[in-house]
């Protein structure tokens, strides 16, 4: 799969599934406000990596490509499911850059500059980020060449 931005993909969101991420997205941060008032803000932010705006953001791809699927006449319902599966991948493997982008503000932020503690996360997060996405494709396209024995 070839990751590519596509603009015109703008023109097929509909204002309510914007306003459903929103909402979902703000119910999120306000769980995780309240657990950090009674638990501390350790804990909360444990919960800030939650991926607020995943579920509905999976839902809507389901949604639109079943859709796009049927009026083709194709199989809507398994390509649906591949299609957020791999939504999922890229979630996972985002939130292991965020796992890089804590470990550098969390070790450097109390003794350093803010703005170059951030700026330093945001480059571990994209490098760990790809770094991921490599070594999937590596691994998948390594054991694509292995003959199968059976």
């Amino acid at each position: 799969m070839v990751v590519k931005l596509q603009p015109s993909a703008l023109k097929r969101t509909r204002w309510y599934e914007v306003c459903m991420r929103i909402v979902f997205g703000g119910l999120a941060t306000v769980a995780t406000g309240m657990i950090a008032k009674s638990y501390g803000p350790v804990v909360g932010g444990l919960f800030l990596a939650f991926p607020a705006i995943f579920p509905a953001s999976a839902t809507l791809v389901e949604k639109h490509i079943r859709e796009k699927r049927q009026r083709a006449g194709m199989d809507a319902v398994t390509r649906a499911r591949d299609a957020v599966a791999l939504e999922a991948r890229g979630a996972a493997m985002g939130s292991m850059g965020l796992i890089a982008f804590a470990a550098v503000v969390w070790n450097f932020l109390p003794d350093g500059r803010a703005w170059l503690v951030l700026a330093a996360a945001g480059l571990a997060w994209l490098l760990t980020s790809i770094s991921i996405w490599q070594m999937r494709r590596a691994a998948r396209g390594y054991f694509a060449s292995k003959p199968q024995r059976g």
